[in-house]
């Protein structure tokens, strides 16, 4: 159980923090998030703040040990809606796959923080 507690920690924890700090500029509606967001996808100006703060906030769900497991399952769900919805952008736009390539490493970190939410509750049980 405590090796199944530290790999859900740092898995976790590092999918977290990239989805923090890749939402942080989006939530203040940054230069650079205007310019990518935007100008380059071609999504509204007033959909970058709201993607952001919904990012940060499902991040924040999948750390919080006292929220229910559904709520998890919904911050996950829906971390993974933001990833795929980045690559499926790319693909439209006609991107090269090495643009949105590493999307994929992301998506293999939060399908591993998944599996191990869901190892974590079976062992809890």
């Amino acid at each position: 159980m405590r090796k199944l507690n530290i790999a859900y920690w740092i898995v976790n924890g590092l999918f977290a923090a990239f989805m923090i700090f890749s939402s942080l500029d989006n939530v203040v509606s940054g230069e650079q998030s205007v310019a990518f967001v935007h100008d380059k996808m071609g999504y509204p100006v007033y959909f970058i703040p709201w993607i952001g703060v919904a990012k940060i906030l499902g991040a924040i769900a999948i750390l919080l040990p006292m929220l229910p497991a559904r709520v998890k399952e919904w911050a996950y769900f829906g971390l993974f809606m933001d990833l795929a919805t980045a690559i499926y952008s790319f693909i439209a736009l006609g991107e090269p796959a090495s643009g949105y390539a590493p999307i994929f490493i992301f998506v293999a970190f939060l399908i591993a923080a998944y599996v191990l939410h869901h190892k974590r509750r079976a062992a809890q049980n």
